[in-house]
């Protein structure tokens, strides 16, 4: 397998009349030997352009890729030795299972023998022995998609790209596949760059994830610290199901203690006072904006919470109750600010009911909000 060393790296679209549109802009990333790196952001935010490059299916405005060492920017796809699977299968219709799997071996003037060990291997790995003498027509959804990474696996690659392999499939299906290749990952010990705009894949299949945005690489960490230490307000808003909740307002002082005050309300504001970690990085912000962070697992019933922190626990108003079974999600309002509170499954609630919840400050985050950093 191999290392990818992406420096400077810039993608430009010419525009008649126009400096042209910077798609990708100036990134540096290093994928690890057998590592499984997943990019993920919303539409147009580079992440495919980024992977056809390495593929040699996009030219390159500026920069540098190295595979393996081996610089690779005017190399030809078919010598990069990178396998790529597709969002469309991209299989052959007029071809077996086995001989779409073969095409790119026989190309590469494989002997026989060896195209036909390699085919076996790669039908006994993913389960797709007794599909080799179907054409592709009378297959499932994820039986292409196996029958798509087989194609890749048997040529035997340094890097493999996948592009969205999953977009096609139905829900149920999603989650089946996306288990199967990160099991194959482990079998193969492969060098993996994976692309979705899907924060739940990136989160399930990621050794590390790069998130991107307008063409820039916003961070790149392993799935626990990008949720657990978001660096900025776009991270911490787009990795999480339902995502961040973020409440503006000012840094009070409050006698010893520092409080978080919410802002632009005609009722009385929320008041949350900040626990020591929360303090220290709020301490040279007092009278100042702030953005307050907190998933909506850590907006908790105050009756489910024993002992709740003094100064944490506050009364809003129920918007809408959602049900989900072991939980539920309750959509609240404080007066200036929506958010979401993910609580315990069973209990009722009641649109317009007031309620108390009570805020565990353990995992909140503090942003600039120009800068939209976190605080630290």
């Amino acid at each position: 397998m191999a290392k990818v060393v992406i420096e400077q790296l810039v993608k430009i679209y010419p525009e008649k009349g126009g400096p042209g549109v910077r798609a990708v802009n100036s990134i540096d990333l290093t994928i690890e030997d057998r590592e499984f790196m997943v990019l993920v952001g919303p539409s147009g935010c580079g992440k495919s352009t980024t992977l056809r490059m390495i593929a040699g299916l996009e030219e390159i405005s500026g920069g540098t890729i190295r595979i393996d060492g081996r610089v690779i920017n005017t190399v030809a796809p078919k010598d990069r030795d990178i396998a790529m699977v597709f969002q469309n299968y991209a299989l052959y219709p007029h071809m077996s299972v086995r001989d779409n799997l073969a095409f790119g071996l026989k190309l590469r003037r494989f002997p026989a023998a060896e195209i036909d060990q390699r085919v076996r291997e790669v039908a006994l790995l993913l389960g797709i022995e007794p599909l080799l003498d179907r054409k592709p027509k009378a297959l499932s959804g994820g039986q292409r998609q196996r029958v798509a990474v087989g194609r890749a696996i048997v040529r035997k690659p340094k890097v493999f790209l996948f592009d969205e392999p999953l977009s096609n499939l139905d829900a149920k299906l999603r989650v089946t596949t996306r288990t199967e290749i990160s099991k194959l990952h482990a079998r193969l010990g492969a060098t993996m760059l994976y692309v979705t705009h899907d924060q739940v894949e990136a989160m399930t299949m990621g050794d590390r994830i790069c998130v991107m945005k307008d063409g820039d690489i916003m961070q790149v960490a392993p799935p626990l610290e990008l949720y657990r230490r978001p660096a900025n307000l776009f991270v911490a808003g787009f990795i999480g199901s339902p995502p961040m909740n973020f409440l503006h307002g000012t840094i009070e002082s409050a006698g010893a203690q520092l409080v978080f005050v919410e802002r632009n309300t005609a009722a009385a504001p929320l008041r949350i006072a900040l626990d020591e970690r929360l303090s220290t990085r709020a301490a040279g912000r007092i009278g100042q904006p702030v953005v307050f962070g907190i998933r909506p697992e850590d907006v908790n019933d105050a009756l489910t919470v024993s002992a709740p922190a003094p100064g944490t626990t506050a009364e809003v108003t129920i918007e809408v109750s959602e049900p989900m079974g072991a939980e539920t999600y309750l959509y609240l309002h404080s007066g200036a600010h929506a958010f979401i509170a993910r609580v315990r499954g069973g209990a009722a609630f009641d649109s317009t009911e007031r309620l108390k919840v009570v805020f565990q400050l353990e995992n909140a985050h503090l942003f600039d909000p120009l800068t939209e950093r976190a605080l630290s």
